[in-house]
């Protein structure tokens, strides 16, 4: 799966199970009440179950939510670890692409990244 989203959407991953019963309103509410996030604010919010075998994608886009819902047949999603007393952590798109994969990020590293480097005034 390829997610091609623009630069200013943010991911959010909740990092307690979610019950995978919950449908639009519901996710939305979750994102509200517990991630303490605007769910109408174009970013995109990503939930997973206790077995982390299914995960929800939750994006609201131009006046209507959408829904993405995948579950595993073998295995389970491996998402990003929080710190104690964290309710999110944020992702890049790249990152949520390679665990809807099934890739383990646990053991990856990543090159720093490039920055442009300020003109020293002369």
């Amino acid at each position: 799966m390829i997610l091609n989203l623009p630069p200013s959407v943010q991911l959010y991953v909740a990092t307690e199970p979610v019950d995978m019963r919950k449908s639009f309103d519901g996710l939305s509410a979750l994102v509200e009440h517990h991630l303490e996030q605007d769910p109408l604010s174009g970013h995109l919010f990503c939930f997973f179950n206790k077995r982390r075998d299914k995960v929800k994608l939750l994006w609201f886009d131009h006046g209507g939510y959408a829904v993405f819902y995948k579950r595993l047949e073998r295995g389970c999603f491996r998402p990003p670890e929080a710190r104690q007393g964290e309710r999110a952590v944020t992702m890049r798109a790249g990152e949520l692409a390679l665990i809807l994969e099934g890739i383990d990020l646990r053991g990856a590293r990543r090159r720093r990244e490039w920055r442009r480097e300020e003109k020293r005034a002369a």
